[in-house]
């Protein structure tokens, strides 16, 4: 009898372990997109317990594939991006990138600083644009390192700019940290130090739709904890005013579509706001709700600035994930950062650098349902 109890037991025992283990995603994978020498890109894959999922390549501290679940559960990619890295390379919007050294637009290519004029990269016309045109969404990170702690999961990137690069003065180090939390949170860590005064307004520019990249942006609703802008001239060039938008197509204090007044404003939308908490608190700055999906994204800064972008600029030549054609008003940017053209308008804060110092900025998107 003890022997068949045995025998049974054992044979239990195999039954179990025949058994298929349930599939499970890895939280933290990479692959190389390409090689060359010592310099190697990779894709850094993040999972975590909830299956949201976000990529970062090393190839321009890139954001490229952002997925998270609608209100049925459904998991599904938000941003605007490419699959190969190929597309990257050749030239794009500045889909997911990291910006720098300067967020936004310089007027005129050239800023003064402790009476050196410096005469910048000009890619905007006569204007500099996001860094120019070599900035560091055409630069390769390094991968400092890449760990899982609890509840959430970290990629740490770095560069050296070096002294003049894009026109820009001083030997800057620069530290890009992406962590996905266990609540849906892309958290955004910058940190910077030079060793020459030099200015330096960092941000990401991820194009975001909460519908999936089904539809357009337009039907999204917006809330901006800002009560003005700083308006521009005709090449958008901040003019030095603030301008509260009380009463104009640019008031988002309260919930409206992005496509409900965007015929107001020629181009669309594309005008920094500045964040009603500017003492360098992390604060929230911008909701988004998209109804069909119930997707919720709100955007936390240290920053004093936001721009609001609604991708009017893009026309269907860019084929993104999934083979989706990036039309006109397809993705809407949220860019936290201090005001464009500072460098040139001395009543705005200040974004100089000097040596000794250390430039930190955080920004958090936290994806939710309703």
């Amino acid at each position: 009898m003890k022997n068949i109890l045995i025998g049974t037991f054992i044979l239990a025992l195999a039954l179990v372990s025949c058994k298929p283990k349930p599939e499970t995603v890895a939280p933290i994978s990479d692959v190389v997109w390409e090689g060359s020498g010592d310099q190697v890109v990779k894709l850094i894959t993040l999972t975590n317990k909830n299956g949201m999922q976000i990529k970062i390549t090393n190839y321009g501290a890139i954001l490229t594939y952002v997925a998270v679940p609608d209100k049925a559960g459904v998991v599904e990619n938000v941003v605007l991006g490419f699959d190969s890295l190929s597309q990257y390379r050749s030239g794009h919007p500045f889909f997911g990138s990291t910006i720098g050294r300067y967020g936004n637009r310089i007027g005129g290519a050239k800023f003064t600083l402790n009476d050196t004029v410096y005469t910048l990269s000009a890619n905007d016309g006569v204007n500099t644009l996001h860094g120019g045109p070599e900035g560091f969404h055409r630069k390769l990170f390094s991968i400092d390192t890449v760990y899982s702690a609890e509840g959430a999961m970290v990629v740490a990137l770095s560069r050296v700019s070096a002294d003049m690069e894009e026109g820009y003065p001083g030997n800057l180090k620069v530290k890009v940290t992406y962590t996905l939390t266990d609540s849906n949170e892309i958290k955004i860590n910058y940190e910077a130090e030079t060793d020459k005064a030099t200015v330096l307004n960092l941000t990401n520019h991820s194009y975001f739709n909460l519908t999936g990249c089904k539809e357009t942006i337009l039907g999204h609703e917006l809330v901006l904890y800002a009560d003005s802008i700083t308006p521009t001239d005709a090449l958008l060039i901040p003019t030095g005013e603030l301008k509260a938008v009380a009463e104009t197509p640019f008031d988002f204090t309260t919930a409206h579509t992005m496509g409900e007044r965007i015929d107001q404003v020629p181009g669309g939308y594309d005008i920094n706001y500045k964040v009603r908490n500017t003492t360098g608190e992390y604060v929230l700055a911008a909701e988004v709700y998209e109804p069909k999906s119930g997707r919720v994204m709100q955007t936390y800064s240290t920053e004093p600035g936001i721009q609001f972008y609604s991708g009017n600029f893009l026309d269907g030549k860019f084929v993104g994930h999934g083979g989706v054609k990036y039309d006109k008003y397809y993705g809407f940017c949220l860019e936290t950062q201090h005001f464009p053209d500072s460098p040139n308008k001395p009543n705005f804060p200040s974004t100089v650098l000097l040596p000794g110092e250390k430039y930190t900025s955080v920004t958090v998107y936290q994806f939710s349902v309703r």
